[in-house]
Protein backbone atom coordinates (compact mmCIF):
# COMPACT_ATOMS: atom_id res chain seq x y z
CA UNK A 1 0.00 0.00 0.00
CA UNK A 2 1.50 3.40 -1.21
CA UNK A 3 0.18 5.55 1.09
CA UNK A 4 2.49 8.41 0.47
CA UNK A 5 0.91 9.54 -2.58
CA UNK A 6 -2.26 10.18 -1.20
CA UNK A 7 -3.24 13.92 -1.80
CA UNK A 8 -2.23 15.80 1.25
CA UNK A 9 -5.36 17.39 3.17
CA UNK A 10 -6.99 20.40 2.51
CA UNK A 11 -5.89 23.95 4.40
CA UNK A 12 -8.75 24.08 6.03
CA UNK A 13 -10.23 20.83 7.93
CA UNK A 14 -13.90 19.53 6.99
CA UNK A 15 -15.53 19.87 10.48
CA UNK A 16 -17.42 16.37 12.11
CA UNK A 17 -20.71 15.88 13.26
CA UNK A 18 -19.24 16.02 16.49
CA UNK A 19 -16.68 19.13 16.22
CA UNK A 20 -20.35 21.08 14.77
CA UNK A 21 -22.09 19.24 18.02
CA UNK A 22 -19.73 21.32 20.25
CA UNK A 23 -19.47 24.73 18.14
CA UNK A 24 -23.65 24.85 18.68
CA UNK A 25 -23.27 23.78 22.17
CA UNK A 26 -20.37 26.48 22.93
CA UNK A 27 -22.81 28.95 20.89
CA UNK A 28 -19.59 29.77 18.61
CA UNK A 29 -21.94 28.72 15.22
CA UNK A 30 -25.96 28.82 15.34
CA UNK A 31 -28.11 26.54 13.17
CA UNK A 32 -28.62 29.00 10.49
CA UNK A 33 -24.85 29.49 10.29
CA UNK A 34 -24.13 25.53 9.93
CA UNK A 35 -26.76 25.37 7.65
CA UNK A 36 -26.43 28.20 5.08
CA UNK A 37 -22.37 27.17 4.78
CA UNK A 38 -23.75 23.36 4.11
CA UNK A 39 -26.35 25.20 1.27
CA UNK A 40 -23.23 27.21 -0.40
CA UNK A 41 -21.24 24.15 -0.34
CA UNK A 42 -24.04 22.01 -1.86
CA UNK A 43 -24.67 24.99 -4.69
CA UNK A 44 -20.79 25.89 -4.93
CA UNK A 45 -19.75 22.09 -5.94
CA UNK A 46 -22.84 21.02 -7.92
CA UNK A 47 -21.75 21.67 -11.30
CA UNK A 48 -19.27 19.85 -10.90
CA UNK A 49 -19.19 17.35 -7.89
CA UNK A 50 -23.03 16.69 -8.41
CA UNK A 51 -23.83 14.97 -5.44
CA UNK A 52 -27.30 15.99 -4.80
CA UNK A 53 -30.60 15.38 -6.91
CA UNK A 54 -32.81 18.03 -4.44
CA UNK A 55 -31.69 20.45 -2.65
CA UNK A 56 -34.10 21.73 0.14
CA UNK A 57 -32.99 25.34 0.74
CA UNK A 58 -36.35 27.04 1.80
CA UNK A 59 -37.15 24.22 4.12
CA UNK A 60 -33.49 23.38 5.76
CA UNK A 61 -33.59 27.13 6.60
CA UNK A 62 -37.02 27.26 8.21
CA UNK A 63 -36.04 24.11 10.25
CA UNK A 64 -32.39 25.76 11.25
CA UNK A 65 -34.09 28.73 12.57
CA UNK A 66 -36.80 26.74 14.84
CA UNK A 67 -33.65 24.72 15.89
CA UNK A 68 -32.01 27.47 17.11
CA UNK A 69 -35.54 28.84 18.98
CA UNK A 70 -35.45 24.83 20.79
CA UNK A 71 -31.70 25.00 21.57
CA UNK A 72 -32.19 28.34 23.14
CA UNK A 73 -34.86 27.46 25.46
CA UNK A 74 -33.05 24.50 26.71
CA UNK A 75 -33.58 21.69 23.99
CA UNK A 76 -30.83 18.54 23.91
CA UNK A 77 -31.77 16.64 21.18
CA UNK A 78 -28.87 14.71 20.07
CA UNK A 79 -28.83 16.03 16.38
CA UNK A 80 -30.41 19.65 17.17
CA UNK A 81 -29.14 21.99 14.16
CA UNK A 82 -26.49 19.37 12.77
CA UNK A 83 -27.66 19.40 8.34
CA UNK A 84 -27.68 15.67 6.86
CA UNK A 85 -28.50 14.38 3.48
CA UNK A 86 -30.74 11.51 2.45
CA UNK A 87 -30.34 9.21 -0.27
CA UNK A 88 -32.87 9.63 -3.26
CA UNK A 89 -34.69 6.20 -2.25
CA UNK A 90 -36.05 7.66 1.04
CA UNK A 91 -39.51 9.40 0.69
CA UNK A 92 -39.82 13.17 2.00
CA UNK A 93 -42.98 14.63 2.65
CA UNK A 94 -44.05 16.58 -1.32
CA UNK A 95 -40.55 15.73 -2.92
CA UNK A 96 -40.52 12.91 -5.38
CA UNK A 97 -38.66 9.60 -4.19
CA UNK A 98 -37.25 9.34 -7.93
CA UNK A 99 -34.36 6.82 -7.06
CA UNK A 100 -31.84 7.39 -9.79
CA UNK A 101 -34.69 7.35 -12.83
CA UNK A 102 -35.75 9.92 -15.19
CA UNK A 103 -39.24 10.73 -15.59
CA UNK A 104 -42.42 11.59 -13.77
CA UNK A 105 -42.57 10.26 -10.49
CA UNK A 106 -45.56 11.91 -8.34
CA UNK A 107 -44.39 13.36 -4.87
CA UNK A 108 -44.11 11.10 -1.53
CA UNK A 109 -47.32 11.31 0.75
CA UNK A 110 -45.24 11.60 4.44
CA UNK A 111 -41.54 11.05 5.45
CA UNK A 112 -40.27 7.80 5.81
CA UNK A 113 -39.47 6.76 8.96
CA UNK A 114 -35.98 7.08 9.01
CA UNK A 115 -36.74 11.10 8.36
CA UNK A 116 -39.56 11.50 10.64
CA UNK A 117 -36.41 9.96 13.70
CA UNK A 118 -34.04 12.27 12.10
CA UNK A 119 -36.19 15.39 12.59
CA UNK A 120 -37.25 14.12 16.06
CA UNK A 121 -33.79 14.19 16.60
CA UNK A 122 -33.38 17.41 15.37
CA UNK A 123 -31.29 16.87 12.46
CA UNK A 124 -32.40 19.28 9.64
CA UNK A 125 -32.92 17.03 6.42
CA UNK A 126 -30.37 19.18 3.39
CA UNK A 127 -30.98 17.72 0.61
CA UNK A 128 -31.70 14.14 -1.71
CA UNK A 129 -28.36 12.79 -2.76
CA UNK A 130 -28.07 11.35 -6.32
CA UNK A 131 -28.22 7.25 -6.62
CA UNK A 132 -28.01 5.25 -9.72
CA UNK A 133 -31.31 3.78 -11.22
CA UNK A 134 -32.79 2.15 -8.34
CA UNK A 135 -29.86 0.89 -6.60
CA UNK A 136 -28.31 -1.80 -8.98
CA UNK A 137 -24.72 -0.47 -9.64
CA UNK A 138 -21.21 0.48 -7.82
CA UNK A 139 -21.32 3.76 -9.74
CA UNK A 140 -23.32 7.13 -9.83
CA UNK A 141 -24.79 8.00 -13.03
CA UNK A 142 -27.91 8.70 -15.29
CA UNK A 143 -29.44 10.21 -17.85
CA UNK A 144 -31.78 11.77 -15.09
CA UNK A 145 -28.95 13.93 -13.39
CA UNK A 146 -25.22 12.88 -14.93
CA UNK A 147 -22.38 11.71 -13.28
CA UNK A 148 -21.32 12.09 -9.59
CA UNK A 149 -17.73 12.47 -9.29
CA UNK A 150 -15.48 11.04 -6.45
CA UNK A 151 -13.79 14.25 -3.87
CA UNK A 152 -10.75 12.16 -4.37
CA UNK A 153 -10.53 12.34 -8.20
CA UNK A 154 -12.69 13.81 -10.45
CA UNK A 155 -11.98 11.41 -12.84
CA UNK A 156 -13.37 8.47 -10.97
CA UNK A 157 -16.71 7.29 -9.93
CA UNK A 158 -17.23 7.62 -5.83
CA UNK A 159 -19.17 4.27 -6.07
CA UNK A 160 -22.59 3.43 -5.76
CA UNK A 161 -25.21 3.32 -5.07
CA UNK A 162 -25.51 5.72 -1.87
CA UNK A 163 -22.78 7.80 -4.23
CA UNK A 164 -24.10 10.94 -3.53
CA UNK A 165 -24.21 10.44 -0.22
CA UNK A 166 -20.76 9.72 0.06
CA UNK A 167 -19.36 12.40 -2.02
CA UNK A 168 -21.46 14.71 -0.41
CA UNK A 169 -19.69 13.75 3.17
CA UNK A 170 -16.05 13.33 1.80
CA UNK A 171 -16.45 17.06 0.22
CA UNK A 172 -17.39 18.09 3.51
CA UNK A 173 -21.06 19.51 2.36
CA UNK A 174 -22.46 17.61 4.85
CA UNK A 175 -21.17 16.06 8.11
CA UNK A 176 -23.06 12.57 7.70
CA UNK A 177 -26.14 11.43 5.55
CA UNK A 178 -28.25 8.30 4.99
CA UNK A 179 -27.57 5.93 2.32
CA UNK A 180 -28.93 2.18 1.63
CA UNK A 181 -26.93 -0.95 1.39
CA UNK A 182 -28.37 -4.07 -0.95
CA UNK A 183 -25.53 -5.48 -2.30
CA UNK A 184 -23.01 -3.24 -0.38
CA UNK A 185 -24.39 0.10 -1.49
CA UNK A 186 -23.08 1.91 1.74
CA UNK A 187 -19.73 0.08 2.13
CA UNK A 188 -18.29 0.70 -1.42
CA UNK A 189 -18.88 4.59 -2.09
CA UNK A 190 -17.28 4.30 2.08
CA UNK A 191 -14.28 2.39 1.09
CA UNK A 192 -13.70 4.70 -2.39
CA UNK A 193 -14.25 7.75 -0.13
CA UNK A 194 -12.43 7.07 2.33
CA UNK A 195 -15.62 7.21 4.73
CA UNK A 196 -16.83 5.06 7.39
CA UNK A 197 -19.82 3.26 6.71
CA UNK A 198 -22.36 1.43 8.27
CA UNK A 199 -24.33 -1.08 6.85
CA UNK A 200 -26.73 -2.33 10.29
CA UNK A 201 -28.58 -5.36 11.22
CA UNK A 202 -31.65 -5.94 9.02
CA UNK A 203 -34.60 -3.76 10.29
CA UNK A 204 -32.13 -1.57 12.62
CA UNK A 205 -32.93 1.53 10.94
CA UNK A 206 -36.87 1.16 9.54
CA UNK A 207 -37.40 1.07 5.61
CA UNK A 208 -41.28 2.24 6.11
CA UNK A 209 -43.20 3.13 4.41
CA UNK A 210 -41.91 -0.20 2.78
CA UNK A 211 -41.71 -3.61 4.90
CA UNK A 212 -38.86 -4.48 3.94
CA UNK A 213 -36.50 -3.27 0.73
CA UNK A 214 -35.86 -5.83 -1.96
CA UNK A 215 -37.02 -8.83 -0.08
CA UNK A 216 -35.26 -8.20 2.92
CA UNK A 217 -30.99 -7.70 1.53
CA UNK A 218 -31.75 -3.79 1.48
CA UNK A 219 -31.37 -1.79 4.51
CA UNK A 220 -30.96 1.64 5.34
CA UNK A 221 -27.37 3.01 6.71
CA UNK A 222 -24.96 5.57 7.66
CA UNK A 223 -22.01 7.42 6.24
CA UNK A 224 -19.87 9.51 8.53
CA UNK A 225 -16.18 10.72 8.65
CA UNK A 226 -15.64 9.43 12.23
CA UNK A 227 -17.07 6.11 13.78
CA UNK A 228 -18.43 8.12 16.59
CA UNK A 229 -20.21 10.55 14.13
CA UNK A 230 -21.88 7.47 12.27
CA UNK A 231 -22.85 6.49 15.19
CA UNK A 232 -24.72 9.30 16.84
CA UNK A 233 -26.77 9.27 13.35
CA UNK A 234 -27.37 5.61 13.47
CA UNK A 235 -28.54 5.98 17.25
CA UNK A 236 -31.13 8.73 16.23
CA UNK A 237 -31.95 6.58 13.05
CA UNK A 238 -32.55 3.64 14.51
CA UNK A 239 -36.04 2.39 15.14
CA UNK A 240 -39.30 0.92 14.03
CA UNK A 241 -42.97 1.79 12.48
CA UNK A 242 -45.56 -0.36 12.26
CA UNK A 243 -45.83 -2.67 9.74
CA UNK A 244 -41.82 -3.08 9.89
CA UNK A 245 -41.20 -7.14 9.11
CA UNK A 246 -37.31 -7.12 10.88
CA UNK A 247 -37.00 -5.68 14.60
CA UNK A 248 -34.15 -6.53 16.06
CA UNK A 249 -33.78 -5.70 19.87
CA UNK A 250 -33.32 -2.06 20.46
CA UNK A 251 -29.32 -0.84 20.87
CA UNK A 252 -27.28 2.61 22.02
CA UNK A 253 -24.21 1.87 19.96
CA UNK A 254 -22.67 5.02 20.17
CA UNK A 255 -22.44 3.84 24.10
CA UNK A 256 -19.51 1.35 22.55
CA UNK A 257 -17.57 4.21 20.90
CA UNK A 258 -15.04 4.74 24.21
CA UNK A 259 -15.53 0.74 25.14
CA UNK A 260 -12.70 -1.62 23.99
CA UNK A 261 -13.52 -4.38 23.07
CA UNK A 262 -11.64 -6.82 24.35
CA UNK A 263 -8.95 -9.11 22.99
CA UNK A 264 -10.58 -10.62 19.75
CA UNK A 265 -10.02 -13.56 17.04
CA UNK A 266 -10.17 -11.85 14.12
CA UNK A 267 -10.77 -14.08 11.28
CA UNK A 268 -8.75 -12.67 7.92
CA UNK A 269 -10.16 -13.51 4.71
CA UNK A 270 -9.59 -13.10 0.93
CA UNK A 271 -12.40 -15.62 -0.38
CA UNK A 272 -14.55 -13.98 -2.60
CA UNK A 273 -18.05 -15.61 -3.14
CA UNK A 274 -18.92 -17.38 -6.42
CA UNK A 275 -20.23 -14.92 -8.83
CA UNK A 276 -19.79 -16.12 -12.70
CA UNK A 277 -17.21 -13.52 -13.39
CA UNK A 278 -13.18 -13.83 -11.74
CA UNK A 279 -12.14 -11.10 -9.58
CA UNK A 280 -8.92 -10.98 -8.88
CA UNK A 281 -7.44 -8.83 -5.58
CA UNK A 282 -5.77 -5.69 -6.15
CA UNK A 283 -1.82 -5.63 -4.72
CA UNK A 284 -2.50 -2.36 -3.17
CA UNK A 285 -6.06 -3.08 -1.56
CA UNK A 286 -4.00 -7.21 -0.20
CA UNK A 287 -1.40 -4.98 1.18
CA UNK A 288 -3.89 -2.75 2.98
CA UNK A 289 -6.06 -5.36 4.47
CA UNK A 290 -2.36 -6.47 5.99
CA UNK A 291 -1.70 -3.28 7.41
CA UNK A 292 -4.84 -3.09 8.83
CA UNK A 293 -4.75 -7.08 10.08
CA UNK A 294 -0.85 -5.35 11.84
CA UNK A 295 -3.07 -2.54 13.44
CA UNK A 296 -5.58 -5.40 15.05
CA UNK A 297 -2.46 -7.00 16.28
CA UNK A 298 -0.79 -4.19 17.50
CA UNK A 299 -4.25 -3.47 19.17
CA UNK A 300 -3.75 -6.95 20.93
CA UNK A 301 -6.09 -8.69 18.84
CA UNK A 302 -5.81 -11.94 17.18
CA UNK A 303 -5.80 -12.44 13.70
CA UNK A 304 -5.78 -15.53 11.55
CA UNK A 305 -7.01 -16.93 7.86
CA UNK A 306 -10.38 -17.66 8.53
CA UNK A 307 -12.76 -17.77 5.14
CA UNK A 308 -17.18 -17.91 5.74
CA UNK A 309 -17.95 -20.91 3.70
CA UNK A 310 -19.75 -19.35 0.46
CA UNK A 311 -21.81 -21.75 -1.74
CA UNK A 312 -22.13 -21.61 -5.34
CA UNK A 313 -26.49 -21.19 -4.82
CA UNK A 314 -25.99 -17.75 -3.00
CA UNK A 315 -25.94 -16.06 -6.08
CA UNK A 316 -29.00 -17.32 -7.67
CA UNK A 317 -30.64 -16.74 -4.07
CA UNK A 318 -29.53 -13.16 -4.31
CA UNK A 319 -29.85 -12.60 -7.96
CA UNK A 320 -33.56 -13.40 -7.39
CA UNK A 321 -34.67 -11.60 -4.29
CA UNK A 322 -32.47 -8.74 -5.74
CA UNK A 323 -34.54 -8.46 -9.35
CA UNK A 324 -37.53 -9.36 -7.98
CA UNK A 325 -37.49 -6.58 -5.26
CA UNK A 326 -37.27 -4.23 -8.82
CA UNK A 327 -40.38 -4.92 -9.64
CA UNK A 328 -42.05 -3.58 -6.49
CA UNK A 329 -39.97 -0.06 -6.94
CA UNK A 330 -40.72 -0.22 -10.44
CA UNK A 331 -44.61 -0.23 -8.95
CA UNK A 332 -43.78 2.77 -6.60
CA UNK A 333 -42.31 4.90 -8.75
CA UNK A 334 -45.59 4.52 -12.00
CA UNK A 335 -45.66 4.77 -15.53
CA UNK A 336 -44.11 8.17 -15.63
CA UNK A 337 -40.53 6.49 -15.64
CA UNK A 338 -38.42 5.93 -18.86
CA UNK A 339 -36.26 3.26 -17.40
CA UNK A 340 -32.27 2.37 -18.77
CA UNK A 341 -32.36 -0.34 -21.10
CA UNK A 342 -30.36 -3.07 -18.78
CA UNK A 343 -32.71 -2.09 -16.06
CA UNK A 344 -35.65 -3.10 -18.40
CA UNK A 345 -33.59 -6.49 -18.79
CA UNK A 346 -33.20 -6.71 -15.13
CA UNK A 347 -36.78 -6.19 -14.52
CA UNK A 348 -37.81 -9.35 -17.34
CA UNK A 349 -35.44 -11.24 -14.87
CA UNK A 350 -36.79 -10.52 -11.75
CA UNK A 351 -40.51 -11.47 -13.42
CA UNK A 352 -39.16 -14.72 -14.29
CA UNK A 353 -37.35 -15.46 -11.01
CA UNK A 354 -40.08 -13.76 -8.70
CA UNK A 355 -42.29 -16.66 -10.07
CA UNK A 356 -39.62 -19.67 -9.90
CA UNK A 357 -36.87 -19.08 -7.30
CA UNK A 358 -37.71 -16.53 -4.88
CA UNK A 359 -40.03 -18.10 -2.74
CA UNK A 360 -37.06 -21.32 -2.51
CA UNK A 361 -34.29 -18.82 -2.37
CA UNK A 362 -35.74 -16.93 0.90
CA UNK A 363 -36.55 -20.57 2.48
CA UNK A 364 -32.72 -21.03 2.00
CA UNK A 365 -31.71 -18.22 4.36
CA UNK A 366 -31.80 -19.68 7.51
CA UNK A 367 -29.32 -22.46 6.16
CA UNK A 368 -26.78 -19.94 4.55
CA UNK A 369 -26.83 -18.43 8.10
CA UNK A 370 -25.95 -21.65 10.01
CA UNK A 371 -23.71 -22.35 7.18
CA UNK A 372 -21.49 -19.16 7.33
CA UNK A 373 -22.26 -18.34 10.96
CA UNK A 374 -20.15 -21.40 11.54
CA UNK A 375 -17.18 -19.09 11.37
CA UNK A 376 -17.96 -17.25 14.26
CA UNK A 377 -17.09 -20.44 16.56
CA UNK A 378 -13.52 -19.59 15.20
CA UNK A 379 -13.24 -16.38 15.08
CA UNK A 380 -15.44 -12.81 16.72
CA UNK A 381 -15.22 -10.84 13.59
CA UNK A 382 -14.38 -11.43 10.13
CA UNK A 383 -11.63 -8.68 8.52
CA UNK A 384 -12.44 -8.87 4.22
CA UNK A 385 -11.49 -6.33 1.44
CA UNK A 386 -14.41 -3.98 0.89
CA UNK A 387 -14.15 -4.01 -3.15
CA UNK A 388 -12.00 -6.22 -5.20
CA UNK A 389 -10.30 -3.20 -6.77
CA UNK A 390 -10.26 0.69 -6.74
CA UNK A 391 -12.54 2.98 -7.58
CA UNK A 392 -13.44 2.80 -11.61
CA UNK A 393 -13.03 6.00 -13.72
CA UNK A 394 -16.43 7.84 -13.92
CA UNK A 395 -17.14 6.88 -17.63
CA UNK A 396 -16.23 2.77 -16.88
CA UNK A 397 -19.82 2.41 -17.43
CA UNK A 398 -21.33 4.46 -19.97
CA UNK A 399 -23.34 3.01 -22.51
CA UNK A 400 -22.11 -0.87 -21.34
CA UNK A 401 -25.34 -3.38 -21.90
CA UNK A 402 -26.44 -5.57 -18.71
CA UNK A 403 -23.60 -8.41 -19.27
CA UNK A 404 -21.03 -6.11 -19.40
CA UNK A 405 -22.15 -3.89 -16.99
CA UNK A 406 -22.53 -7.22 -14.40
CA UNK A 407 -19.14 -8.61 -15.06
CA UNK A 408 -17.23 -5.13 -14.35
CA UNK A 409 -19.41 -4.68 -11.79
CA UNK A 410 -18.24 -8.34 -10.26
CA UNK A 411 -14.44 -7.69 -11.21
CA UNK A 412 -14.42 -4.15 -8.70
CA UNK A 413 -16.80 -5.40 -6.10
CA UNK A 414 -17.37 -9.35 -5.45
CA UNK A 415 -17.45 -9.53 -2.04
CA UNK A 416 -20.28 -7.37 -0.27
CA UNK A 417 -23.39 -8.98 -1.05
CA UNK A 418 -23.21 -12.37 1.51
CA UNK A 419 -24.09 -9.75 4.47
CA UNK A 420 -27.24 -8.73 2.68
CA UNK A 421 -28.23 -11.81 1.91
CA UNK A 422 -27.53 -12.79 5.95
CA UNK A 423 -29.18 -9.42 6.99
CA UNK A 424 -26.09 -9.31 9.38
CA UNK A 425 -24.01 -5.82 10.36
CA UNK A 426 -20.83 -4.88 8.39
CA UNK A 427 -18.85 -1.68 9.11
CA UNK A 428 -16.12 -0.31 5.82
CA UNK A 429 -13.35 1.90 7.93
CA UNK A 430 -10.41 3.76 5.31
CA UNK A 431 -7.73 1.97 5.11
CA UNK A 432 -5.64 3.94 3.13
CA UNK A 433 -4.79 4.71 -0.25
CA UNK A 434 -3.22 3.42 -3.70
CA UNK A 435 -0.37 4.45 -5.11
CA UNK A 436 -2.33 6.60 -7.64
CA UNK A 437 -3.86 8.38 -4.60
CA UNK A 438 -7.21 6.71 -4.52
CA UNK A 439 -9.09 5.63 -1.33
CA UNK A 440 -9.15 2.05 0.07
CA UNK A 441 -11.42 0.36 2.35
CA UNK A 442 -11.53 -3.00 4.81
CA UNK A 443 -14.84 -4.16 6.19
CA UNK A 444 -15.55 -5.74 9.42
CA UNK A 445 -18.00 -8.26 9.66
CA UNK A 446 -19.88 -10.02 12.42
CA UNK A 447 -22.88 -12.18 13.42
CA UNK A 448 -26.13 -11.19 13.95
CA UNK A 449 -26.76 -7.93 16.33
CA UNK A 450 -22.98 -7.27 16.66
CA UNK A 451 -22.95 -3.76 16.01
CA UNK A 452 -21.30 -2.82 19.57
CA UNK A 453 -19.05 -4.94 18.57
CA UNK A 454 -18.16 -3.46 15.33
CA UNK A 455 -18.12 -0.39 16.50
CA UNK A 456 -16.12 -0.81 19.39
CA UNK A 457 -13.25 -2.61 17.08
CA UNK A 458 -14.13 0.14 14.24
CA UNK A 459 -13.09 2.85 16.50
CA UNK A 460 -9.63 1.51 18.17
CA UNK A 461 -8.80 1.51 14.27
CA UNK A 462 -9.68 4.62 14.34
CA UNK A 463 -7.52 5.95 16.87
CA UNK A 464 -4.61 4.25 15.49
CA UNK A 465 -5.10 4.71 12.09
CA UNK A 466 -5.60 8.55 11.99
CA UNK A 467 -8.06 8.05 8.87
CA UNK A 468 -9.86 11.33 9.82
CA UNK A 469 -6.98 13.94 9.18
CA UNK A 470 -6.96 12.69 5.66
CA UNK A 471 -8.79 14.82 2.96
CA UNK A 472 -9.69 15.68 -0.44
CA UNK A 473 -7.97 18.99 -1.89
CA UNK A 474 -10.73 20.74 -2.78
CA UNK A 475 -11.22 21.17 -6.74
CA UNK A 476 -15.26 20.66 -6.97
CA UNK A 477 -16.07 24.43 -6.03
CA UNK A 478 -14.21 25.98 -9.08
CA UNK A 479 -14.98 25.91 -13.05
CA UNK A 480 -12.01 24.48 -14.11
CA UNK A 481 -12.47 20.99 -15.51
CA UNK A 482 -11.41 18.81 -18.08
CA UNK A 483 -13.33 18.99 -21.73
CA UNK A 484 -14.65 15.19 -20.80
CA UNK A 485 -15.85 16.64 -17.99
CA UNK A 486 -17.87 19.62 -20.13
CA UNK A 487 -19.30 16.93 -21.91
CA UNK A 488 -23.31 17.54 -21.76
CA UNK A 489 -23.83 13.78 -21.19
CA UNK A 490 -22.14 14.35 -17.80
CA UNK A 491 -23.92 17.48 -16.86
CA UNK A 492 -27.02 16.20 -17.56
CA UNK A 493 -30.37 18.19 -16.27
CA UNK A 494 -28.33 18.36 -12.40
CA UNK A 495 -28.22 21.96 -12.90
CA UNK A 496 -31.84 22.58 -13.56
CA UNK A 497 -32.92 25.05 -11.09
CA UNK A 498 -36.02 23.81 -10.27
CA UNK A 499 -34.32 20.51 -8.84
CA UNK A 500 -31.89 22.66 -6.55
CA UNK A 501 -34.67 24.93 -5.08
CA UNK A 502 -37.26 21.96 -4.75
CA UNK A 503 -39.29 21.97 -1.50
CA UNK A 504 -41.54 20.22 0.56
Amino acid sequence: MADSSAPRPARTAFPTLTDQLYQLASGAVTADDLVRRSLHAISASQPTLNAFRVVLAEQALAEAAEADRRRAAGDQRPLLGIPIAVKDDVDIAGVPTRFGTAGTVRPADADAEVVRRLRAAGAVIVGKTNTCELGQWPFTSGPAFGHTRNPWSREHTPGGSSGGSAAAVAAGLVTAAIGSDGAGSVRIPAAWCHLVGIKPQRGRISTSPLAEAFNGITVNGVLARTVTDAALVLDAASGNAAGDRHRPAPVRVSEYVARAPGPLRIGLSTKFPFTGFHATLHPDIRAALHTVSGHLEELGHTVRPADPDYTVGMSWNFLSRSTSGLLDWAERLGYGVDFDKRTKANLRMGRLLSEHVLRKARAKEAAAQRRIGWVFNICDVVLAPTTAQPPPRVHDFDELGGLATDRTMIKACPVTWPWNLLGWPSINVPAGFTADGLPIGVQLMGPAESEPLLISLAAELEAVSGWVARQPKVWWDTPQMSQAAKAPTDDGPSGDPLELRETA
